[in-house]
């Protein structure tokens, strides 16, 4: 049984299931959305507790890496095939300053648990069983991904995951590590 986040509009939800079911290709920018344009992330701030050790987390502790922020949920089919792809790009990026951090939105954790004992995630995954983020950050599909620079900006997003793209994925990932930080 799906448990869903009491948070949720019905529209949003109708939303996630529409975006599931009929988003064939991924909306990751082909360009990055250049520094001096791009929008920090929302609520930085907000402390979630880590999948391992429960101890709270959030985007601000990560500034002056460059972070793929991960929405996922236990019964996204495309999550299971972006679980092992960012846990190999996580591994081969993070002496260059990559953090990956999946956030679940899952209400309850046990579907979650089970997910994560299959997938043995490489990455940083933490519970919004309370759905602080998801509206804020325009969340309209599972997974959605942002990719955040050194500063906190929201430089790309793609909806999705697609075997096709992960080219495309890991050369955004590739150009915003390049970068300078300030």
């Amino acid at each position: 049984m799906i448990k869903v986040h009491l948070g949720f509009s019905l529209t949003a939800l109708s939303s996630l299931f529409i975006s599931c079911a009929f988003f064939s290709s991924a909306l990751w920018a082909t360009n990055l959305t250049p520094q001096a344009t791009a929008k920090a992330a929302l609520h930085q701030t907000v402390m979630l507790p880590e999948y391992q050790t429960n101890q709270k987390n959030s985007l601000e502790m990560e500034k002056g890496q460059v972070v793929l922020v991960d929405f996922w949920a236990s019964w996204c089919g495309p999550c299971r095939e972006s679980f092992p792809w960012m846990t190999s790009i996580q591994a081969k990026y993070k002496e260059q300053g990559l953090k990956v951090i999946a956030i679940n939105l899952d209400q309850e954790n046990e579907q979650a648990l089970d997910f994560l004992k299959e997938f043995k995630p490489g990455f940083t995954v933490l519970f919004d069983t309370e759905a602080q983020l998801p509206e804020d950050f325009g969340v309209i599909g599972m997974p959605t991904s942002f990719l955040i620079d050194r500063q906190g900006k929201i430089r790309a997003t793609h909806v999705g995951f697609h075997q096709k793209n992960i080219n495309e994925y890991e050369s955004a990932i590739a150009k915003l590590l390049a970068e300078k930080g300030e």
